[in-house]
């Protein structure tokens, strides 16, 4: 079943922030909206750009969480690869059992 929702979730370095921000809200075919919060990353893989990250050992980053279709997170993975290739954006979809709006 391929119209089961998922939940999209990208990794972005702060510096890429408002870009990606950007790019997701002119994505209005696929993203109806999104959540985004602070992260703090860490680990091998993590870079660190700053001298404040170095000395903080971690890096300072933004987790954008996207509720849609799995076809349309594909679709957006896709266009994500393209957009934002070499940049190393992290990611990962988890299924959504139930999504909702409490009026």
């Amino acid at each position: 079943m391929t119209d089961q929702p998922v939940c999209l979730t990208l990794i972005v370095p702060r510096q890429l922030r408002e870009e990606v921000f950007d790019y997701l809200a002119e994505q209005s075919d696929l993203v109806s909206g999104f959540t985004a919060s602070h992260a703090a990353g860490h680990g091998g893989e993590v870079r660190l750009h700053t001298a404040a990250e170095r000395v903080q050992g971690h890096a300072d980053q933004a987790m954008v969480k996207v509720v849609l279709a799995r076809d349309d997170a594909t679709r957006l993975i896709e266009r994500l690869r393209v957009s934002f290739a070499g940049t190393k954006l992290v990611y990962w979809a988890t299924p959504v059992t139930e999504f909702g709006i409490i009026d």
